[in-house]
């Protein structure tokens, strides 16, 4: 009777390491392809240092209204000097003889990882395929094609919307004698992390969706435990030390559990209609 129990968990690890070698398979060729761009998204990355992004254009436009409506506030607070403020050269810098090197490598991984999104979806849904019922197993591609999509959305709002808000809000803490001195590390490492927070708090209702239909949780659970939610979300938010940070996280995890409660309702499973006895 122990044998039996326990030859199928050993076939679940088998299964689980034959999922995980084409996995890191995948990644290592990901890697390869992606290593050739990797400079372009460094550079994509250092962009906010510059201090010229769609937040410069944002406030020219909101500062060139100000003005026309209201110029005596424009004048008194010096709004102008803040509009034609010169922008600065700041680079990166690093201190380790390998450093650039290892944080190539870095990037080239993380790159590689999202190129073969399908890849890895894939082996998580083979893995799980066996406890899946025929028509379930027919939404192979839907899944696969809407969790790497949703990967992919988290991770540019991040890079597009949000890293900006963060490099710009460091900056403006530059005065006399404070000057910015950013690590090339500390720097990457950073924005590395961000990427895949957001993209697997993306991925919220994906897994809502899964397991509502599978009958695991459903639509009043989510709901009842919204304020839980909450409370996770500022708890996994508070890992980052500054306030901005924490913001920009806490927000879209939570707004995305919310998003994971309606998914739940529309796609969750039915229960079936109690009906009453004669």
């Amino acid at each position: 009777m122990a044998d039996e129990k326990v030859l199928p968990f050993i076939e679940h690890l088998v299964e689980l390491r034959k999922r995980l070698i084409v996995s890191i398979i995948a990644i290592v060729i990901g890697m390869g392809v992606s290593w050739n761009f990797s400079s372009d998204l460094l550079s994509f990355v250092e962009k906010p240092l510059t201090g010229k992004t769609y937040l410069t254009e944002l406030k020219k436009q909101v500062y060139g209204e100000v003005k026309k409506r209201y110029p005596a506030i424009y004048n008194h607070y010096k709004l102008e000097q803040d509009v034609s403020a010169p922008v600065k050269e700041r680079m990166l810098n690093y201190s380790a003889p390998l450093e650039p090197f290892f944080i190539q490598c870095k990037i080239s991984i993380i790159a590689g990882l999202i190129l073969v999104l399908p890849v890895l979806f894939y082996q998580v849904w083979l893995f799980v395929a066996p406890g899946l019922t025929r028509k379930e197993k027919k939404l192979v591609v839907p899944f696969v094609t809407v969790s790497t999509i949703s990967f992919c959305v988290g991770a540019l709002f991040f890079l597009i919307v949000i890293w900006p808000v963060i490099i710009n809000f460091s900056l403006s803490y530059e005065a006399q004698g404070l000057q910015s001195w950013f690590n090339l590390s500390a720097y990457i490492n950073f924005c590395l992390r961000l990427i895949l927070i957001f993209g697997l708090i993306f991925e919220l209702p994906i897994l809502s969706l899964l397991l509502s239909r599978f009958g695991i949780v459903s639509y009043s659970l989510l709901a009842r435990n919204r304020k839980y939610a909450l409370l996770a979300s500022s708890i996994i938010a508070a890992f980052h030390a500054d306030l901005i940070t924490m913001f920009v996280i806490m927000v879209p995890l939570y707004l995305m559990y919310e998003v994971s409660v309606w998914v739940a309702l529309i796609f969750g499973k039915k229960k079936p209609a109690v009906t009453a006895e004669a």
